[in-house]
């Protein structure tokens, strides 16, 4: 049976979509992939190009929120900010819980390439963890 993993961050517009994205990649057919946030603001267009730029699609991602989701028996629930993990309201679940605490690209400041060069260092955190994540969790 597939596992089902639930990627939980304040808005559900970068950290949770990049790592939503990444999750379903390196997963395969192994688990269910779902994101949500506390607010839904959106996914973000830089985080949409960031992982077009890595080859992963989320283009076609929509920003839910964790209430969306409060029927589905997750076998893991990752928090990808401290916001997320502090605020996330409680629902009943099995799951094992795990926590990482990611810099939020959206906030970054400079000019764009300063902007792209963090959402780019971002993704790239993201992405490690999320294929560590797998090849422990689920293999």
């Amino acid at each position: 049976m597939k596992k089902k993993i639930l990627v939980l961050c304040t808005g559900n517009s970068c950290r949770s979509q990049i790592a939503e994205g990444y999750l379903r990649y390196f997963a395969q057919e192994k688990a269910e992939i779902y994101s949500a946030g506390i607010e839904t603001h959106g996914v973000n267009p830089k985080a949409i190009a960031t992982m077009k730029e890595d080859g992963i699609d989320i283009s076609n991602h929509t920003s839910n929120n964790i209430d969306e989701y409060r029927n589905i028996d997750f076998d893991f629930v990752i928090t990808v900010c401290d916001n997320a993990k502090e605020n996330c309201p409680y629902f009943p679940t099995k799951a094992k819980i795990f926590h990482h605490n990611f810099q939020d690209p959206a906030k970054a400041a400079g000019m764009e390439e300063e902007i792209n060069k963090t959402f780019g260092k971002v993704r790239d955190e993201i992405k490690n963890y999320c294929e560590n994540f797998i090849n422990n969790e689920l293999s």
